[in-house]
């Protein structure tokens, strides 16, 4: 063994998810971050295949249209709003931190809290307006 693999087999390695042994908001809200960041890639999908069917034609958008409004295609469109929101307001979150603001451990959980109640109040707006218009 060279003297840098030595070097590397001792270095500390970071901690896994199993080492913590208490819920945390900051590590809840870190993982659904990523969670929604896929969500939002698989409803870009699904956005794409909504405009591209409305450009192929009357035929290819009325079948897109029937899958989109069944019951799984509303499934489907409350995941990317809910993940598009969270998205949008853990992303101004992270905006104010990269300032140098809020950084604190009171200020962190302080602003989760009112990340998740800003995504959840919008999410609800939103679908509140689609479904009465």
């Amino acid at each position: 063994m060279t003297s840098q693999d030595q070097r590397l087999a001792e270095r500390p390695t970071s901690p896994h998810l199993q080492v913590y042994n208490m819920f945390r908001l900051t590590s809840f809200l870190s993982i659904t971050h990523r969670f929604f960041g896929g969500a939002l890639f698989v409803g870009t999908l699904l956005f794409a295949y909504w405009v591209g069917s409305a450009a192929a034609g009357p035929r290819a958008y009325e079948i897109a249209m029937n899958f989109l409004g069944s019951w799984f295609g509303y499934f489907l469109i409350f995941g990317w709003s809910v993940a598009l929101f969270y998205h949008l307001c853990n992303g101004i979150r992270h905006m104010i931190w990269d300032t140098g603001r809020m950084i604190d451990m009171p200020s962190v959980y302080k602003s989760g809290y009112v990340m998740v109640s800003c995504f959840a109040a919008l999410t609800l707006v939103a679908w509140v307006c689609g479904l009465a218009g």
